[in-house]
């Protein structure tokens, strides 16, 4: 027990909430190590505690924390299917959605450097035509799929409260 509160107090201690960085305010809500694999199963069609108990080799009270804090940062939502006792479905939101770009992005690096003589372990495959998914990283403007070596860092966008101070600050002699 007095491990587990060590580890607790020096190693999960630290937030990353307050940092100006959308990567370490990510990682605060999903960069545990069995939040992706809570979410990648919940994409994979796993709805219930019990069956996420089952596929993840996962202590029932981290699977609770981490449904728990998926749920409160609406990622996951929960919806009664039972009374008496009751029991709930955990089912991704629009905002969980969005992260499926990213756990595709994982595989798709974890298949070509991972995946050891054997190949990769499942594929990801388009409904309609049968071929392989991917995530790319693609130029808003143009369509461009891009690599790292393709974009520069831009200007940070500001709120519009510092912008219309900063106007009024200019027009003032």
């Amino acid at each position: 027990m007095q491990l587990y509160l060590w580890y607790c107090d020096h190693m999960r201690g630290i937030s990353f909430a307050g940092l100006h960085c959308s990567i370490a305010r990510t990682l605060d809500i999903v960069g545990e190590r069995w939040t992706l694999l809570v979410l990648r199963d919940a994409f994979n069609g796993v709805r219930r505690f019990e069956d996420f108990a089952t596929t993840l080799p996962i202590a029932r009270n981290i699977l609770t924390d981490r449904l728990a804090t998926l749920v409160e940062h609406g990622i996951l939502r929960r919806d009664r299917y039972q009374e008496r006792p009751d029991r709930y479905e955990y089912r991704l939101t629009a905002k969980g959605m969005e992260l499926y770009p990213v756990l595709i992005a994982l595989l798709q690096w974890g298949d070509h450097h991972l995946a050891g003589d054997d190949g990769p372990p499942l594929q990801v495959l388009h409904r309609d035509c049968g071929h392989q998914a991917a995530a790319a990283v693609v130029c808003t403007g143009c369509g461009e799929q891009l690599s790292a070596r393709d974009v520069r860092p831009g200007q940070r966008r500001t709120s519009v409260a510092a912008d219309e101070v900063a106007a009024s600050a200019a027009q003032t002699p």
